[in-house]
């Protein structure tokens, strides 16, 4: 039986801790609801891209310590050090964001499945973080607030790219055109989360589920999920393809042969990762 580690959290805007073949991140400012500061954003990034790394991590939780998921941007830290800000660096005005290592970006990207354990609001850059995630479970009194024209702001995080793919787009615009905020279970029934469960139950049906996910094969289960991504993007035949040409080296893996000998033997397999 593998030993939880942590990381040093003093001062961590961001827990991480692997527990077998499952990290757990965790937004920790519930003094102020989650709300995404710079340092926030930038240990998000790295935890996102270390759980992604790690050969021994299957399944990735992203939650939020308190009563809130994530309230959206921290606005009060735009105008201290340490808030985010986009415009003039050193009396040089910049005409590009470099977006490649920030934590929607590292979600899109990363081949680990990961899971949004939803505790409480996700608002805002909260809600399109959470959009990010391959699967999403809800507790009872968590909601989806798409406040961002309300704001006078647009989805700016993910949230016009996944919403129009998640629901269709006259959902999509409903939502963000009246900046509407759903709760746990008009989530579920809108396709934005699979599940809504009684907020005790939130934590042990997201390990349950990562569990499960983490049990099989996982050169298998990160292939489907670049299949999946690609498929997002591409005609049918060319992503035909795509599929069996990664169905090859997947053919000639240790755990291919252990997947059919378990099915054979009636036995639970025990994948390798190789």
């Amino acid at each position: 039986m593998s030993q939880a580690k942590a990381a040093p959290q003093d001062a961590q805007e961001v827990l991480y801790e692997v527990d077998g073949h499952i990290a757990t991140i965790t937004l920790n400012a519930p003094e102020r609801m989650n709300t995404i500061s710079g340092p926030m954003l930038n240990q998000l990034t790295v935890r996102l891209q270390e759980a992604d790394a790690d050969p021994q991590v299957r399944c990735v939780i992203l939650t939020g310590a308190g009563r809130a998921f994530c309230a959206g941007l921290d606005l009060r830290a735009q105008t201290q050090s340490g808030g985010l800000s986009i415009g003039s660096s050193g009396g040089v005005t910049s005409t590009t964001l470099d977006l490649k290592n920030t934590p929607p970006t590292v979600l899109q990207e990363m081949e680990t499945p990961t899971i949004c354990a939803i505790n409480g609001g996700a608002a805002g850059y909260g809600m399109d973080t959470a959009l990010g995630c391959d699967i999403r479970i809800m507790g009872r009194s968590a909601k989806l607030a798409a406040a961002f024209c309300k704001r006078g702001l647009v989805p700016e995080s993910g949230g016009t790219w996944y919403l129009p793919r998640l629901i269709g787009w006259s959902k999509a615009a409903e939502l963000i055109f009246t900046g509407r905020t759903l709760n746990a279970e008009e989530s579920v029934v809108w396709g934005l989360a699979s599940q809504a469960v009684e907020d005790a139950d939130l934590m042990p049906r997201a390990r349950a589920m990562a569990a499960e996910i983490a049990g099989n094969a996982p050169l298998a289960v990160r292939a489907a999920k670049r299949m999946m991504r690609m498929g997002l993007n591409e005609p049918f035949p060319e992503h035909v393809h795509h599929v069996y040409l990664q169905l090859l080296p997947l053919m000639r893996t240790e755990d291919v042969k252990e997947g059919m000998m378990a099915f054979v033997e009636k036995r639970t397999p025990d994948f390798k990762g190789r």
